[in-house]
Parts: structure tokens; C-alpha cells; sequence
């Protein structure tokens, strides 16, 4: 079903819908033991940092289940350390998981389009090299903070050509293993490969990168047979109706939905109103229909009582934030605009819509 080209209530409807089976899919038994089994196998901590470009979406990219990969996303995967929220965010997530015993891969991400340019990253002016070397000063962030020694936390840059989904992981000497010359037969070098490029990482770390990217090697394989098909030719354009502010949306296994801002950037408004403008931008050109477009704000929380109280305040205030600014900015759109909050409970998966 294209989605994209429904009336905006059924757009919501279905998202709704969406978010609860994804709900029960997450809680069910097998889940849970199948997730509790692939810990076992991958014990890594994989992060992942990328833009908010709806087209950008890791778990799928690389037949990776639900709830392995920990997003955080921004405009253009734009991101500093030195941002208050930010770092603290990390820095927790990191002790939590070096509290349980794991080592954690945070991929560093970018994207690009090898057939056209306009559709790579607005959030870079579509510079790929700009966008390559901040996802390198992130890196050193990293490092400044973690370590240069890479034997608990690894900061690796992969790139992420969206014309075919493919990943590109650099080394540290300046190569790189572009996975989209590469085929399924490919699979067996995988390893050999990442150990060459990559032989400050430890043998565990990439052992639990390689089905990431054995993954990424078989979506590949059906995003060209969907381009021989021609059923992919809108899909590597923008095609967003939502815009998704917070955390918590990991039930968007559909890409191409939703833009998906995170709360980290001290300038909150200005990735807000660029995901307002490519929405615009989508109703003009008509890859989706002109009759409204989904703000949601989501908030995760943890414990119930005073964590999922803090939640329900943080949802309301970003859903108003990010109004305002769509109002001052794009008055027209606006008035176009539905507006939901909702919390999440992290542990469940369970998305609570919150009245008024």
C-alpha cells in the first residue's frame, strides 16, 4: 500500500496502527527471547548518529531487529558533543552499558546520493565532503571524551548512499569498504576486510558489526531488484508527511515517512524549521498530498511516576515549541498541521498518547 498518497487522517490512522503492532510485536515472548539471544551473540552497544532524513533508516538497511541499534538523529546527523543535553545523554548511555559489561560502537553517519547530488543531504548544502569531515570531528569528540584507545568505545564513520541504502565504513588510515560494490557472495570476506581496515577494533566489536553489514549486503541486493522492478523510484526522494520531534520511533520501520529531529541542538527551531520546509517542498512537487502533514512529539521514559510526569511535560513543551516555530516560519503550512503527544514506555515499546 503507498501510504504516502492517502488523505492525512488515514496517513495518521495508519501510523497509529502501526505503532501499536509494533508495540505488541516488541513485548511478545519470542521477541524478547530472540532480542535476549542476539545480546547474547552481539553483546556490542551499537549507537548510531544520523540526520533526520526519513530516507535513513540503519535497522532496515540492515535486517537488523528492533531495539539492538540506539538512534540519535539531527539535521543532517549534525551533531557536538560539547551540546549540554547531548553529552550527558551519551556519556549516560555509555556508563550504562560499560556498567553491564559492554563495549559500545557508535556509528557516525552521513549520507550522499551517487545518481543525483539534490538528493543527497540539504542539511550539508548536498557538500558530501562537508559532511565527511564533521562526521570526523564527531569522531575526535569522541575520542576527547572516551578515549583514543578504542577498547570500550569505537567511533566509526560510515556513510550511507540512499540511492541503494548502501553503507560505507571508513578505516583509519583512509580507506574505505563501500559495501555497494560488493556482492552477496561477498559475505565469507566480510570479515578478513573489516580486520584489515579496521585493526584497532576489538575482534568482538567487529564481530558484532558483521551482521550489520552482512545484512546491509542483502537489502542492497532487493532495494536493485525493486530499482529493476521500478518500484523504487520516488522512494530515494523525499517523501516525508510527519514530522517526528524527541525520541522513541523506532516503530517507523517504513522509511521515507517522517523527519525525525532529536532534542539535542541548543537552536532547536533550526532543524525544525527545515523539516517544516521540506515538507513544503514535498506538498509542492506533489509526492504527497496537499491536505496536511503530522507533527508528533514523543518522549521516552524509564519508570513510571516522576520519570514518565517529566516525559508528559517534555512532550507538551516540544509539540508547542515546534508549532510556534512553524507558525512564525510557515503560517500557510501550519494551518495545515495536526498535532499529537505521546510518551513511550522504553521498556515496553508502548506509545501513550496524551490528551489536550
Amino acid at each position: 500500500m503507498d501510504i504516502h498518497s492517502k488523505p492525512i487522517q488515514q496517513r495518521i490512522d495508519w501510523l497509529f496502527d502501526l505503532a501499536r503492532r509494533h508495540g505488541e510485536s516488541f513485548r511478545s515472548p519470542e521477541a524478547w527471547l530472540a532480542r535476549g539471544r542476539y545480546l547474547a551473540e552481539h553483546p556490542t552497544a551499537i549507537a548510531v548518529l544520523k540526520c533526520m532524513d526519513g530516507r535513513i533508516n540503519i535497522p532496515v538497511a540492515t535486517n537488523t531487529p528492533t531495539g539492538i541499534l540506539m538512534p540519535f538523529r539531527n539535521l543532517g546527523g549534525m551533531f557536538d558533543l560539547g551540546w549540554p543535553h547531548l553529552g550527558e545523554v551519551l556519556a549516560h548511555h555509555v556508563q550504562r552499558m560499560v556498567n553491564d559489561g559492554r563495549r559500545v560502537l557508535f556509528l557516525i553517519t552521513y549520507h550522499w546520493s551517487k545518481g543525483d547530488p539534490a538528493r543527497g543531504c540539504a542539511g550539508f548544502a548536498y557538500n558530501t565532503q562537508a559532511a565527511i569531515a564533521h562526521t570526523q570531528e564527531i569522531r575526535r569528540q569522541v575520542e576527547h571524551i572516551f578515549g583514543s584507545g578504542h577498547g570500550t568505545v569505537y567511533p566509526l564513520v560510515c556513510g550511507f548512499e540512499t540511492d541503494e541504502d548502501a553503507l560505507a565504513i571508513h578505516g583509519v588510515d583512509g580507506r574505505m569498504l563501500d559495501l555497494a560494490t560488493l556482492g552477496e557472495g561477498d559475505v565469507a570476506m566480510l570479515e578478513p576486510r573489516l580486520a584489515d581496515l579496521l585493526p584497532d577494533m576489538p575482534a568482538q566489536m567487529r564481530a558484532d558489526l558483521l551482521p550489520l553489514l552482512a545484512g546491509n549486503l542483502d537489502h542492497i541486493t532487493q532495494v536493485r531488484e525493486q530499482v529493476r522492478l521500478h518500484e523504487r523510484m520516488l522512494d530515494i526522494e523525499h517523501r516525508e508527511w510527519m514530522i517526528c520531534l524527541g525520541r522513541g520511533f523506532d516503530f517507523l520501520h517504513t522509511p521515507n515517512q517522517a523527519l525525525i529531529v532529536g532534542p539535542y541542538s541548543p537552536d532547536l527551531a533550526d532543524p525544525i524549521r527545515k523539516a517544516a520546509g521540506i515538507i513544503q517542498s514535498n506538498m509542492k512537487a506533489k509526492r504527497i498530498p496537499s491536505d496536511g502533514f503530522l507533527l508528533l512529539a514523543s518522549v521516552p521514559y524509564d519508570e513510571i511516576g516522576v520519570d514518565r510526569a517529566r516525559a508528559e511535560l517534555k512532550s507538551r513543551f516540544l509539540s508547542g515549541f515546534a508549532a510556534n516555530v512553524i507558525r512564525a516560519d510557515y503560517p500557510a503550512l501550519a494551518e495545515q498541521m495536526s498535532m499529537h503527544k505521546a510518551v513511550l514506555d522504553w521498556r515496553s515499546r508502548s506509545l501513550e498518547f496524551l490528551a489536550g
